[in-house]
């Protein structure tokens, strides 16, 4: 493919991404495809001579379309936002034009200060502490990584090596499998996975705690663990706090969970993968109490910030304590600009090298504006409510967390059969996506507010699929069975 030959197909290929997102609400939401369906319409080898790219473009709709669940349709409520918008596909086209692998300032200069510059701007619109940012007189600074999991991981084991350089110090006779087999670190019954995979990765000990009634963890609940284990001869290091859980959106109590970690000398790192976004909103700073007290903080713009996958920022105090922790400099990763102003920041991450992608979020951020964003995150956020009302105004359903940001969890009065046969029931239907989540003990669906298409008369659809298939369900499970149930729980409980 020559020049001209790639400003006709990419002019084509333009044209079919914004056909595709602008009338994407006319398509199924989720694929009717089964495992191995691309089998029998691809060829079992490579071809041996070149095909005219007008061929491969037929066969996006024959081959790949089929597949693909829609997770930018209006009607697509499934997880968390998936961020996306015009601005930011550009950014990511000319990322890929300039293919620098920019792991330090002098691989490509652009790549790493406009990663600092776009950083900094986005602690301001969320207002972080002045010592998050490379502009204050700190060591602090803000690097984008792939994903909130990804940081986790980096920050637990940013916080082993600090730990286990310092019992290593003050006790001498202990070596570091020994400090490590002692570690033990911390996070809520309703965070991420990712915490406890981080873990496991990290080879350390990670312990979920209970959560309230509003499933928020609480200081009191931490302290006790760390007494505890502390009596058994562990070294408490590490909290995962989370604002805005994957469940329930919930938000841990960080005005008491960050001075007991900083009695404790424990590294607080803060996920707010989706509700970090809406902080660029003043009305939900007051989520962030106590903010000031984390040593990380990460966001994922590519949820709820029109940024597409995968653009993730965390933020820093210390930026010394990543350096110091995974700092390998061999010969030919130096050069003579290193220390002089600039990060590196292939210190400040997991892999080596690393896409210039803050060019999408300079894009977005340059286009939409803070006032954008804003009216983006505010549309969600009512768009979610008018959901809550709707479903209020049904007395078969119940709504089971606070809806605070674009989050709905809602469920079917009486046992947890009848919702997840209700669950079972939408997904069957196919014009709407949910998934489920199971808070104590409560099973639930989520309705999210994904797409920024997303408008009212989408929501007052998706609320009649669900009541129609709420009629289904209640045929299968009416009131008297609901009785029957509470009676036989009852006679149990006396047996």
């Amino acid at each position: 493919m020559d020049a001209e030959q790639f400003c006709k197909n990419g002019q084509k290929m333009v044209e079919y991404i914004s056909t595709y997102l602008e009338q994407i609400r006319d398509r199924q939401v989720v694929h009717n495809v089964t495992p191995g369906y691309m089998r029998s319409l691809l060829p079992n080898e490579a071809p041996k001579d070149p095909e005219d790219f007008a061929e491969v473009f037929k066969d996006i709709d024959k081959v790949i379309m089929p597949g693909v669940t829609h997770w930018h349709s209006p009607r697509f409520h499934g997880y968390f936002a998936a961020g996306n918008s015009y601005p930011s596909i550009l950014g990511d086209m000319l990322s890929d034009a300039i293919g620098c692998i920019g792991f330090s300032w002098a691989t490509s200069p652009a790549c790493t200060e406009l990663e600092v510059i776009t950083t900094d701007w986005l602690g301001k619109m969320l207002a972080l502490p002045e010592e998050f940012l490379h502009r204050s007189p700190g060591r602090g600074g803000g690097v984008i990584q792939s994903t909130a999991s990804e940081t986790v991981l980096l920050c637990l084991l940013a916080a082993r090596t600090k730990m286990v350089e310092k019992y290593e110090k003050v006790y001498t006779n202990l070596d570091e499998m020994e400090v490590m087999a002692k570690l033990v670190g911390y996070t809520s019954d309703q965070s991420n996975s990712s915490v406890g995979r981080s873990g496991l990765l990290g080879a350390v000990r990670m312990r979920k705690l209970e959560t309230d009634e509003k499933f928020s963890l609480r200081g009191e609940t931490l302290r006790e663990a760390i007494a505890e284990d502390k009596a058994k001869g562990l070294i408490p290091f590490f909290l995962c706090a989370t604002l805005g859980t994957t469940g329930t959106c919930a938000f841990d109590n960080l005005e008491e969970l960050g001075p007991i970690c900083k009695e404790e000398d424990m590294w607080l790192h803060i996920d707010a993968a989706y509700a970090g976004s809406a902080f660029v909103c003043p009305e939900f700073r007051h989520f962030m109490k106590g903010v000031e007290y984390a040593d990380t903080f990460s966001i994922n713009p590519h949820k709820w910030m029109l940024v597409n996958f995968d653009l993730s920022v965390m933020w820093i105090k210390d930026r010394s304590l990543l350096v110091d922790a995974f700092n390998v400099d061999p010969i030919y990763l130096r050069h003579e600009n290193a220390g002089k102003g600039a990060p590196d920041y292939r210190h400040w991450q997991i892999p080596l090298g690393r896409r210039f992608r803050s060019l999408k979020l300079w894009f977005m951020l340059r286009s939409y504006g803070v006032t954008g964003v804003q009216a983006y995150i505010r549309k969600h956020v009512s768009l979610a409510k008018q959901f809550e009302k709707m479903v209020l105004n049904d007395s078969r359903f119940e709504v089971i967390a606070d809806v605070v940001m674009g989050l709905v969890c809602f469920r079917l009065k009486g046992n947890n059969n009848k919702t997840e046969r209700l669950l079972e029931e939408i997904l069957q239907d196919g014009r709407i996506y949910l998934i489920p989540a199971i808070v104590h003990e409560i099973y639930t669906l989520r309705l999210a507010i994904c797409a920024e298409r997303t408008n009212s008369d989408d929501i007052a659809f998706s609320f009649s699929v669900i009541k129609s298939c709420a009629d289904r369900v209640m045929k299968r499970f009416p009131p008297s069975e609901d009785i029957r149930n509470a009676v036989n729980g009852q006679i149990d409980n006396i047996a």
